[in-house]
């Protein structure tokens, strides 16, 4: 996938403390630069929450990013929402 857009994910989190933050952190290593953060009430002991980026300044690869986040601790989903 090419970096130089706005993309839209989607994450489905743990309600732990911290889960959100290193997401976020994993985000900011790469290069991507936050727009906007939506977080649902948290349910059943998850929480679903978006988070649009725009990609033009990664400095490591989309999927290295999101395989990154896909493996730390209290990710139970993460896709891209839109494009």
């Amino acid at each position: 996938m090419k970096t130089g857009r706005i993309i839209t994910f989607y994450t489905m989190l743990k309600n732990n403390p911290g889960v959100l933050s290193d997401v976020l952190s994993i985000f900011a290593g790469s290069g991507a630069n936050i727009l906007t953060i939506n977080q649902s009430i948290p349910t059943n002991g998850c929480a679903g929450v978006t988070v649009t980026a725009e990609t033009s300044e990664m400095h490591e690869s989309l999927e290295e990013m999101m395989t990154e986040i896909t493996a730390a601790e209290g990710v139970l989903k993460f896709e891209i929402l839109a494009a």
